[in-house]
């Protein structure tokens, strides 16, 4: 059975974007400094990396589908249609742009983020659904459709920016998984207590 799992790098005080975070600058100011663990010595975000990196590209790229944000979504144009060959499912509550219409592999959905993660995790099957954005997480821990978080802590404080978990309607619970501590981040992954 797949899970639901958030693959996040976030600044050592929360924040997974910097200041100026707009349409024109995504992730705003200092973005890719949250991003350098991995890159290698030929930098980009196509690039297979080495070391404790390739196991974490690898597993992001073995997911079955992704659900993402709309902001997320709309700030990258949908990955133009396709993150590594999967269905790519966007919760919002407005209908999509006349972009999406060129991207078959991005579905909509309009009744809710239960909904949207369901839908992912049967286009899933058994492969797990990689899950983005801050917002859809926040919604996702609210309706208890998030089963598990890989954080990728970075030492760096940003001091300003977008917050991972800003908003969250009570205290969640979470069991760590595992733990792998390199000089560029400390990657912890959790489990939603149910």
């Amino acid at each position: 059975m797949s899970s639901s799992v958030l693959y996040m790098s976030m600044s050592l005080d929360g924040y997974i974007a910097g200041p100026n975070d707009e349409p024109d600058n995504p992730g705003g100011d200092g973005f890719d400094r949250l991003h350098e663990w991995i890159f290698t010595a030929d930098p980009g975000w196509n690039v297979r990396p080495s070391g404790p990196a390739r196991d974490f590209h690898d597993e992001g790229n073995a997911t079955g589908a992704v659900l993402a944000g709309r902001r997320t979504v709309e700030q990258v144009d949908h990955w133009g249609g396709d993150t590594h060959g999967v269905p790519i499912f966007v919760p919002s509550h407005r209908p999509p742009g006349p972009s999406v219409a060129n991207y078959p592999l991005v579905t909509y959905v309009s009744d809710g983020i239960e909904s949207a993660m369901a839908q992912a995790k049967s286009a899933a099957g058994d492969r797990n659904v990689l899950v983005h954005g801050a917002y859809t997480a926040q919604r996702a821990l609210e309706a208890g459709v998030l089963d598990e978080l890989q954080i990728h802590q970075i030492p760096v404080l940003f001091g300003g920016g977008r917050r991972l978990f800003d908003v969250l309607p009570s205290r969640i619970e979470l069991d760590i998984v595992r733990v792998i501590d390199t000089p560029e981040a400390t990657h912890i992954r959790y489990r939603v207590r149910r």
